[in-house]
């Protein structure tokens, strides 16, 4: 675990690199609590708030995306494999995603009937480049998305523990 592992209550870092002059960032799932400095996505409508379904493709060009916030947003989608393979589709080289959901070892994760996909930590592997997961599946499952784990933290709640995982996309 080189970069993985993050003292307890800090921030992942934003990764490597230079950042172009205006860096695209999207917070998706924003719902009323749309952030600064980002491009704020949501299915409702709202102050602030730029309407997308995410089920469906999303608008932004491959490669354009610097950096993505999607804080309790994914398990609302139904088609996991569809949602990595987007986020992977728009980050571009070096780009950034922190990714927050309920996990499945606690009841958040089953409790609110809007959830329609349910994670762990071990759901990403699939995603990830070089896990027996990704390597062994992903052609047949039509997994593109290939991700590389940079921090993760796993946080207890009321509700269960809910995990942040910091991924980068293996590009060319």
């Amino acid at each position: 675990m080189t970069e993985r592992a993050a003292a307890a209550g800090t921030a992942p870092p934003l990764g490597p690199g230079t950042r172009p002059a205006a860096p695209v960032m999207l917070n998706l799932g924003c719902g009323a609590s749309p952030l600064a400095g980002f491009v704020n996505i949501d299915i409702v409508e709202g102050p602030g708030v730029q309407v997308v379904d995410l089920r469906q493709p999303w608008p932004w060009a491959e490669s354009s995306v610097d950096y993505v916030n999607a804080s309790h947003v994914i398990e609302h989608l139904p088609d996991k494999i569809f949602t990595m393979n987007e986020l992977y589709r728009v980050l571009r080289p070096g780009a950034m995603a922190l990714i927050t959901v309920p996990t499945t070892d606690g009841p958040g994760a089953w409790q609110d009937p809007t959830h329609v996909s349910y994670w762990n930590r071990r759901s990403f592997l699939y995603f990830e480049a070089g896990s027996p997961y990704r390597e062994g599946f992903a052609a047949a499952y039509g997994i593109h998305a290939k991700l590389q784990t940079r921090w993760e933290q796993l946080t207890p709640t009321p509700d269960g523990p809910q995990l942040s995982i910091l991924v980068e996309p293996v590009k060319p």
